[in-house]
């Protein structure tokens, strides 16, 4: 009996032990950082340190459908490693979700993740102004938004992270929607008379019947300006990469295309690359490869690498 008590023991100082050794190998993430709260819960964003931290940092719009899905750490780690293998700390944010919560909902708490990783910069060891953002899709729209809708914070606001600039240093976006508006309304910079495929955001409309699928649209229709990223193009826009596949069927690469031409005439520093024969969501290897090395080869120019 006194054999298997010492035996017993022996295997859970061993567990502990691999328990122990398991927590200090995951020191370089910092999880479930509260940047706030709405509706009695708490918003989150997992931080992801490297071993050689260059002290720029990358926010990860979490966002499909602007629904933003919670994934175990250490299984998330490995999507972003090749921003870590460059120095980068990566971010993860989640906002809001549908169906609850809609897209300008989605945008301002993704707003606060930005001012409040600003306000704790030093606390994360990064430069608050060198921080990046990119999403893919409903992420793409947001990063977008965030680099191009930014603000210097309001000095009056009770609270202190409202009080920090939302300004990011660089964007990469992921085949993004450009215009959320429920009706296009002729300008300049969007034409009426894009073509239409049948397509969710086809040409850069909202196709009907996405509201259907895509519960996050429904919101009041004056909202739809606010959070169309096409409408906010400005000259002091930071460096933007746009990756889109020429065989996305479900936002049209018209939406690329639109607001590429739109920074080009701003005078804002940019880029479109058109995958050749990638669908939405980059599936082969062979795709996300090329849009992974394109995405750290931007940030390492315009937030400097190692």
């Amino acid at each position: 009996m006194k054999m298997l008590i010492r035996a017993t023991a022996t295997i859970l100082a061993m567990l502990c032990g691999a328990i122990t050794a398991s927590a200090q190998s995951d020191d370089s993430i910092h999880a479930d950082v509260v940047y706030g709260h709405k509706a009695g819960m708490a918003l989150t964003l997992d931080v992801f340190t490297p071993a050689e931290a260059n002290g720029a940092a990358v926010l990860n719009m979490v966002s499909g459908g602007w629904v933003s899905r919670w994934t175990a750490p250490q299984q998330a780690r490995t999507r972003y490693q090749p921003l870590l293998n460059a120095g980068f700390t990566v971010i993860a944010v989640r906002h809001g979700s549908s169906p609850r919560f809609k897209v300008p909902e989605a945008y301002a708490d993704v707003n606060r993740a930005v001012r409040f990783v600003r306000l704790h910069a030093a606390r994360f060891g990064i430069d608050p102004d060198r921080l990046g953002v990119y999403g893919g899709s409903a992420g793409g729209h947001l990063s977008l938004m965030l680099g191009l809708d930014s603000d210097q914070g309001d000095p009056e606001a009770t609270d202190e992270v409202m009080r920090i600039s939302s300004r990011v240093a660089a964007v990469v976006a992921y085949y993004p929607p450009v215009d959320l508006r429920q009706r296009a309304t002729p300008s300049q910079d969007y034409p009426a008379t894009l073509p239409d495929r049948g397509l969710f955001f086809a040409g850069g409309v909202v196709a009907p019947g996405a509201a259907d699928r895509f519960v996050a649209l429904e919101f009041e229709a004056e909202l739809g300006a606010s959070v169309s990223p096409i409408l906010h193009v400005s000259a002091d826009d930071p460096p933007t990469l746009l990756v889109h596949g020429d065989a996305d069927a479900l936002v049209d690469l018209n939406n690329s295309q639109l607001i590429h031409e739109s920074f080009k005439r701003n005078g804002v520093k940019t880029e479109l690359v058109i995958i050749e024969g990638a669908g939405h969501g980059f599936r082969s290897e062979e795709h996300r490869s090329q849009a992974s090395a394109a995405l750290v080869a931007w940030f390492e120019n315009h937030l400097g690498g190692h």
